[in-house]
């Protein structure tokens, strides 16, 4: 794979422009088909089918991960909402918690994560405490301002990087 852009919670690909784009290796936990309760169809087809929270990629692989998990943990098995963003497990601070863990690991130093969060359920404020990366800056849409699209870079190790006179 020479893919340097990592989905690895891909869904049916909503968010991107080219949801075929051969530099993005799209991964999700689930391959499944749906007809929604609007009549729509819902296709989730990851390229490899993956769960985010042990990745099969090597460190630092990737220059960009955009990181959409879900962010339910109340909806009905076979609700609209579950069907199309997923759920979360009991454990979710523990899934999140190992997903940023994932994500940071398999990107390059200098890289970008690009992390998408809505807070209907969950605040943005306790999902930030299960990484100890620090944002660069963010971003609220949605029609109630309840998606949150926040940008990290991971830096190499700051120790290498101080210049010590002598």
């Amino acid at each position: 794979m020479n893919a340097k852009i990592l989905d690895p919670c891909c869904g049916s690909r909503m968010m991107h422009f080219d949801n075929h784009n051969e530099n993005v290796v799209f991964g999700d936990i689930r391959t499944e088909s749906h007809i929604l309760c609007d009549g729509r169809s819902l296709e989730v087809a990851p390229d490899i089918e993956m769960d985010f929270r042990n990745m099969p990629f090597k460190d630092g692989q990737f220059n960009l991960v955009v990181f959409d998990p879900p962010h339910l943990v109340k909806a009905g098995k076979q609700s609209w909402l579950a069907l199309k963003y997923g759920k979360l497990n009991e454990d979710w601070q523990e899934d999140i918690r190992k997903g940023f863990a994932e994500c940071f690991r398999v990107l390059a130093n200098g890289g970008v994560l690009i992390f998408k969060w809505n807070e209907t359920q969950i605040k943005v404020s306790e999902i930030l405490k299960l990484t100890d990366q620090k944002p660069v800056f963010g971003h609220i849409s949605g029609k109630r301002a309840n998606t949150h699209w926040i940008t990290f870079m991971k830096f190499a190790d700051v120790k290498a990087c101080i210049k010590v006179d002598s």
